[in-house]
């Protein structure tokens, strides 16, 4: 059973940090695209940041948001992706989820691109 479960999130301050961690069980994702995607209250799920496949290279993407301050990575051999985020700002509050999809070499970070999602973890940036 494929699952993904996230990690990480938490009440920061304004300018604050956080690493949110996404480890995946029942499938190994060398040959998944993965990503994080976000949903705030009232508001669609959108992209925040996603990477293709690493035998395809796993070129990334990010929303212009969250450009300069949010990096995506991946560590195969723990099959855990993670999200780090620096400078964190009010309106980066929202539940973050984890996705992945086999076989996609340079995801576009929209939400019908992915069908294995995680639960969610939230993330409040507020003084």
């Amino acid at each position: 059973q494929l699952q993904l479960v996230e990690s990480g999130g938490g009440l920061v301050q304004p300018g604050g940090s956080l690493r949110l961690s996404c480890a995946a069980s029942g499938f190994g994702l060398d040959y998944y695209a993965i990503g994080w995607f976000r949903q705030a209250p009232g508001k669609e799920r959108e992209g925040v940041s996603c990477m293709g496949s690493s035998n395809s290279g796993g070129g990334t993407n990010y929303a212009e948001s969250v450009k300069g301050r949010f990096t995506i990575s991946r560590d195969n051999a723990k099959n855990t992706l993670y999200l780090q985020m620096n400078n964190l700002k009010p309106d980066d509050t929202a539940v973050y989820y984890c996705a992945a999809q086999p076989f996609i070499n340079r995801p576009m970070c929209v939400t019908e691109e992915f069908n294995y999602w995680g639960h969610g973890t939230q993330v409040t940036v507020s003084s």
